[in-house]
């Protein structure tokens, strides 16, 4: 589990063969084998490491389902540890598994910050909320506005100086990962359609106002 607060941008040294080894020096401070360190979002095992480099194994389904195919020798990459019980949640629960990619529309100014547009599927949008949290390679960030195409998250410059959205420009591929806690709302408040002919049938949702108030809600 992570905050979504980037704790350095490391360097791929070497990606491949179904492993990835990387530059570092913040997260490689207290690590052990085995330790989860988020790599551009993306939750990945350390599976070795020196004073200056740590490997992780990468299976094809995370390759398939993030920007990992983007990375080569060079690229940066926002690193962040695992939290530990005594850490501030300073951006918001971010478990480390994507949900898919999106593209960067656009890059704006207004005033000291910089609106970024991420274009994205539907089945990614239906989980973004105007003023909620999401997570783009990482960074734990609050949405400013949704469309029916793409969403919206305003940078302060703090943030782009420190993460790899400074190397970022319009046609970009980002991870992202939805809210975690959204998703298990959706979840239960989605309704089970049953096909009866060419009619979907809504059934009745066994999440009720008296279930929700039995279970202390």
């Amino acid at each position: 589990m992570f905050t979504g607060i980037i704790e350095e941008v490391g360097t791929v040294q070497r990606i491949g063969g179904g492993s990835l080894a990387i530059a570092a020096e913040t997260v490689l401070t207290d690590v052990h084998l085995g330790d989860s360190i988020a790599v551009n979002g993306i939750c990945l095992t350390v599976t070795s490491f020196d004073r200056h480099h740590f490997t992780a194994d990468v299976m094809p389904e995370t390759v398939r389902r993030t920007s990992l195919a983007e990375l080569k020798k060079g690229s940066p990459v926002n690193l962040e540890r695992a939290l530990s019980l005594s850490s501030r949640l300073g951006g918001h629960i971010v478990s480390g598994h994507i949900d898919g990619t999106g593209s960067i529309r656009s890059l704006e100014r207004e005033g000291n910050a910089l609106l970024l547009k991420v274009a994205v599927e539907p089945a990614i949008l239906r989980g973004i909320v105007e003023k909620g949290s999401v997570a783009l390679d990482g960074i734990s960030l609050t949405v400013a506005a949704v469309t029916e195409e793409d969403f919206t998250v305003s940078l302060i410059p703090h943030t782009r100086e420190v993460t790899n959205l400074r190397e970022k420009k319009a046609g970009s591929i980002l991870n992202i990962e939805t809210d975690v806690i959204g998703k298990y709302v959706e979840k239960m408040m989605q309704r089970v359609y049953t096909q009866e002919g060419s009619k979907a049938v809504p059934e009745k949702s066994a999440l009720t106002r008296a279930f929700l108030l039995e279970n202390g809600f």
